[in-house]
């Protein structure tokens, strides 16, 4: 079942299960997370990381930021980390962008800033972020936790939820509700998919538009 939605949701863009997440009343798509390394969608499980500010307290394990997700992660999982610590700082970088694509991660996306771009660009890695920055993480931040629930926008996230993102925005889908925004997307993609072939072949966009768009959104 677990595959069979992996490949359900691959097939959907973002604004799709964003209007899917409307329908359903579940928290909506989180606005203004850029693709920096690479135009390409990305979607799977969620393996989650928070970050802190400082370092470590004492007697705490050291551990490199993100690595503990990035070995435990499965192949096709995508990387949420939340760095909202207000420390301008990097919460993923190059080596992290190499080990996960050898991993096989479809992706991370960072609550805050990445460097190393350029790198993950050069090996097709996607990383989605609030932007860039050259600021190390070294000394100032350090992971707090994974697979706990984090904050992305406005959005609570749990270690297992499902997302999609692309260009326009992520949008993240509760594991408990995933079968109900996956069927609601989909029906909502076939009617989009027949709008725009009305569209094509020729009929007015203001008919196509008025008959159809404000009840996109309705059962059925």
């Amino acid at each position: 079942m677990s595959d069979e939605i992996l490949i359900r949701l691959a097939r959907l863009d973002a604004c799709a299960v964003s209007d899917a997440l409307d329908q359903v009343g579940a928290p909506p798509s989180v606005t203004g997370l850029k693709a920096l390394s690479a135009r390409q969608r990305i979607s799977g499980r969620v393996t989650t990381v928070r970050l802190a500010a400082g370092k470590p307290l004492e007697g705490a394990p050291s551990r490199h930021l993100c690595t503990t997700a990035i070995d435990s992660s499965d192949a096709g999982a995508v990387i949420v980390v939340e760095q909202r610590t207000g420390v301008e700082c990097a919460g993923w970088g190059g080596i992290l962008s190499n080990a996960a694509r050898g991993r096989g991660i479809s992706g991370v996306i960072v609550e805050g800033l990445a460097r190393d771009i350029d790198e993950a660009a050069d090996i097709g890695f996607p990383v989605y972020a609030r932007g860039g920055t050259a600021r190390t993480a070294r000394g100032r931040i350090h992971e707090a936790e994974t697979g706990g629930t984090i904050q992305v926008g406005d959005t609570t996230v749990s270690n297992g939820d499902y997302v999609v993102a692309d260009s326009s925005g992520a949008a993240f889908v509760p594991a408990d509700r995933i079968e109900a925004v996956l069927a609601a997307a989909e029906r909502i993609a076939v009617k989009e998919a027949a709008m725009t072939k009305a569209v094509m072949s020729g009929q007015p966009v203001s008919d196509v538009m008025g008959a159809s768009y404000e009840h996109l959104l309705e059962q059925g």
